[in-house]
């Protein structure tokens, strides 16, 4: 099986990419057959608090850990438009056989839109997620992760998936949502195996604010997007969907599509003839 191109892969442009390596990934995309690759880089301006009890247990010059303050705040350093751009412009240089999309994963853009504006402002980018990493606690912010130590897990996911759906419908900013699922990847062992259907009417009402605002839902293979997901999706409206690894570094390119691929298929969607395209519903 052809693999679908990776809508999302991460170098060392971005901030938490430490072992990230835009030739690198390429050459791995090239070994595998991708029809193409984005990189898609953090833009992120949510001041965030990470656990101190988290932060001490990363292994030494994890970017969380580097960024911290005494008080567990991260504040991610500013996207560099220029270098990466012409970084991208190299890698098209030195891998013409490979399509090779710029792009940026905007964090939060609907709480940050005049910042987040002038970095679209400042080039030409061809592949745009919206994500959601945090969500408000106390006077600050907080992931998901660190949520779940001192909040009732369900209502951590159940706000996510409402604020998502705030997200799409407040910034017209980006074309894809990235991993919809995103607070599966902690969901705390104590809690058993991640079942969707206890959140089904929180996730279709993301699902359906998506589809809505004419966006794409991106598969993303971190932790695989279960398939009654992309089978709501498809029950809700979805028009498209791609594929997004989001890999930090080289090895991670495309993992885990093969799976995904067929699992959409079965879901009702498609490759359209153009193996660059987004697959459409049947």
């Amino acid at each position: 099986m052809r693999y679908p191109a990776d809508g999302h892969v991460h170098s060392e442009w971005s901030w938490d990419a430490q072992y990230g390596s835009m030739e690198r990934s390429c050459t791995r995309a090239i070994h595998l057959g991708l029809p193409s690759i984005a990189f898609t880089e953090h833009v992120d301006h949510t001041i965030w608090t990470a656990s101190l009890a988290g932060i001490a247990q990363l292994p030494p010059g994890h970017p969380v850990a580097v960024l911290s303050d005494a008080q567990g705040q991260v504040a991610p350093p500013p996207f560099d438009p220029a270098g990466y751009l012409e970084a991208v412009e190299r890698c098209r240089g030195l891998f013409p056989d490979l399509h090779i999309l710029s792009g940026l994963e905007l964090g939060e853009p609907h709480w940050h839109v005049q910042a987040t504006a002038a970095v679209l402002a400042s080039g030409t980018f061809d592949r745009i997620l919206g994500s959601l990493h945090c969500l408000p606690h106390d006077e600050g912010f907080q992931e998901p992760n660190d949520l779940y130590g001192h909040r009732d897990p369900d209502g951590v996911v159940r706000e996510y998936l409402m604020e998502v759906a705030t997200l799409v419908s407040g910034s017209d900013m980006f074309a894809v949502l990235g991993h919809v699922d995103y607070p599966v990847r902690a969901w705390p062992a104590h809690m058993g195996e991640f079942d969707p259907v206890s959140f089904e009417d929180e996730f279709r009402h993301a699902l359906r604010a998506t589809a809505d605002s004419g966006k794409a839902l991106e598969i993303n293979t971190v932790v695989p997007l279960q398939a009654k997901i992309v089978h709501w999706w498809h029950e809700e409206g979805g028009d498209a969907v791609t594929f997004g690894s989001d890999a930090h570094e080289p090895s991670r390119v495309a993992s885990g599509f093969a799976d995904a691929a067929a699992m959409a298929e079965a879901n009702g969607f498609r490759p359209a003839s153009d193996p660059l395209s987004l697959w459409t519903r049947c």
